[in-house]
């Protein structure tokens, strides 16, 4: 059973964390290995957002719930070394600490679209250790 204290949400929580932080002040030192990969895909990552809530610009979402789903649609869309439903319930969770009452349910739906993009053209997933 997922715990706080996982250390994959750990992970999680350190990266939306640098990632929100980043939003501000893109000029910084990113030493966390996860927010740069995320970062240099930035461009690839937003376009799947903006196609998944094309309601929502990517400048006019919240920057914590954009932190949250940055990391999502990375580990769905480019790393896809997780199950699907475990990324967004981690997304979802971490939507519920961190944004606002609406966050959990707005980033939920946008990574429901995202997933349902995934299976109508699906990409091979990487094998995890285990």
């Amino acid at each position: 059973m997922k715990t706080p204290h996982d250390p994959r949400h750990k992970k999680r929580e350190k990266a939306i964390k640098n990632l929100f932080r980043w939003s501000f002040k893109k000029d910084q030192k990113i030493k966390n290995e996860l927010v740069l990969t995320i970062i240099k895909n930035l461009k690839k990552i937003d376009a799947i957002i903006t196609k998944a809530a094309p309601e929502w610009p990517a400048e006019q979402i919240n920057k914590i719930d954009l932190a949250i789903l940055r990391l999502a649609v990375y580990e769905l869309n480019i790393l896809a070394s997780e199950p699907p439903k475990v990324i967004i319930d981690e997304a979802v969770e971490l939507a519920k600490a961190y944004g606002s009452e609406k966050s959990s349910s707005f980033i939920n739906g946008v990574l429901g679209t995202v997933l349902k993009d995934n299976e109508k053209s699906p990409k091979p997933r990487k094998k995890t250790r285990g």
